[in-house]
């Protein structure tokens, strides 16, 4: 018996996508050398609140991300647009912890046992961002439940607490200011949130990042939100992308929801260190005779 006949791994869960047999994939995850985790955050691991700052992840997510982190030959990053303080806090990450972090959607980087790496500074743009961001404040003042969110390269607009008739005038009165301002900027959309950011980086640059900081040979990453596709665009052959709820996407893999998604990675990491306990027995199985 070879070791990948040793480790067979159980049964995916009963929602996953019928395109590009995810359950082989998934298969592969198992078996494969070094494995990236890379996962979004808000609407991933935890549900989307009203207020950002109190979200956390769901129990079970955080049972599925602490089984993966003690996986054999596992690494886990958080690759999520929350500028890197703000994801620290939600993510509830301390200075011991061992996975890893991408914040503002891949500009930002938390290493473990080096901590936050620099980014180049740039006073310009800082300025810039601070002046508009004052302006916006100013704009959506008076706008019951209209706030602006502060980010390390930029600002965001959330709407979630915006009546529904009152939404698209924010975005359109933001919209104008940073077109008119700073039309060079990056503007990206999400569920009931527009940000703007003097910076580029996508979540595809994140996980580019971390493929090659982990030497990884196959990544899994999912997410929920339209920023998320540029990661789920950027996988290749052999990688496996996780869709979580409705929407249109590259993901090979659809989910239900949080608790669907925590369950796949639970029985990924279950797969994964039964793979690892049957090869290090066959091996030794092997040596001795």
């Amino acid at each position: 018996m070879t070791p990948a006949d040793a480790a067979e791994p159980t049964a995916g869960p009963a929602d996953l996508a019928a395109s590009a047999d995810p359950a082989a994939a998934l298969h592969a995850l198992a078996t494969t050398p070094r494995l990236l985790v890379a996962l979004d955050f808000d609407g991933t691991l935890s549900p989307l609140v009203d207020d950002p700052m109190s979200a956390r992840m769901l129990p079970a997510a955080r049972a599925a991300v602490d089984a993966l982190v003690a996986t054999p030959e596992t690494t886990v990053a958080f690759v999520s647009g929350r500028s890197l303080p703000d994801l620290r806090i939600i993510a509830e990450h301390d200075d011991d912890a061992r996975v890893l972090l991408v914040g503002s959607h891949g500009a930002e980087h938390w290493v473990p046992g080096e901590g936050v790496l620099p980014t180049a500074e740039d006073a310009d743009a800082v300025a810039l961002r601070d002046r508009l961001r004052a302006e916006a404040e100013n704009l959506v003042a008076g706008i019951p439940g209209a706030w602006i969110e502060p980010k390390t390269f930029g600002f965001a607009v959330p709407t979630r607490t915006v009546a529904p008739a009152e939404r698209a005038g924010v975005e359109a009165s933001v919209d104008a200011l940073v077109a008119a301002e700073a039309p060079h900027w990056r503007r990206r959309t999400g569920h009931h949130i527009v940000e703007y950011a003097f910076r580029d980086e996508g979540k595809d640059a994140g996980v580019a990042w971390l493929r090659d900081r982990t030497d990884a040979t196959a990544v899994l990453f999912a997410g929920d939100d339209v920023t998320d596709e540029d990661a789920l665009r950027s996988l290749v052959p052999g990688d496996v992308g996780v869709r979580v709820g409705a929407g249109e996407t590259a993901a090979i893999v659809r989910v239900a929801g949080i608790p669907e998604l925590a369950d796949l990675l639970a029985r990924l990491a279950q797969d994964r260190t039964a793979t690892h306990d049957r090869t290090l027995a066959y091996e030794r199985g092997a040596a001795r005779e």
